[in-house]
């Protein structure tokens, strides 16, 4: 006895991946097989630039608040600001070096926008995770742990919003 087809839309995640390639497929994602690597490949380089703005956020917070006795919140903001810009630099000319056709300064502005929020996202659970932990863990460790939550939490939004918004002028898979 043969299964009737749903008329409920089959979400992406249930497709075989044996129909990665399959017009089926295509019509869940609106992508074909080479149009999911493209975007794959913007995902892992954005996790690269990712990687280096981490680095880039957590040494100039590290700095700030250890050498400098910033204000942790302070500090943090500061951080986050070189971060982003660092970020933005790499995201125009290396993931998407097709979203040239916008003027920077607006794309620029874009991204600042989308970042507002991943700030208020990263923000959040940095205070959150920061004051829960000082105590049990101590200032460093705290410090560190806070650092990795806040931007693992902001991680999902700044990249779906940006691939939309901010470089929406690229095609998916283009």
């Amino acid at each position: 006895m043969s299964k009737a087809p749903s008329p409920l839309p089959v979400a992406a995640s249930e497709v075989d991946s044996t129909q990665a390639g399959s017009p089926g497929a295509a019509a869940l994602t609106g992508l074909d097989r080479s149009g999911a690597r493209r975007e794959s490949q913007r995902f892992l380089k954005f996790l690269v630039v990712g990687g280096f703005s981490f680095v880039v956020d957590t040494g100039s917070l590290s700095a700030l608040v250890l050498w400098f006795d910033t204000n942790r919140i302070l500090a943090k903001a500061i951080a986050f600001s070189l971060a982003v810009l660092s970020n933005f630099v790499w995201n125009r000319y290396w993931i998407y070096p097709e979203s040239r056709s916008k003027p920077w300064f607006k794309q620029l502005l874009q991204f600042c926008l989308m970042s507002v929020v991943g700030f208020v996202i990263n923000m959040s659970v940095f205070a959150l995770v920061d004051r829960l932990a000082t105590e049990p863990l101590g200032k460093v460790l705290a410090l560190y742990l806070a650092q990795a939550m806040a931007v693992g939490a902001a991680l999902f939004w700044n990249f779906t919003a940006n691939r939309l918004i901010t470089y929406g002028d690229v095609k998916l898979g283009r």
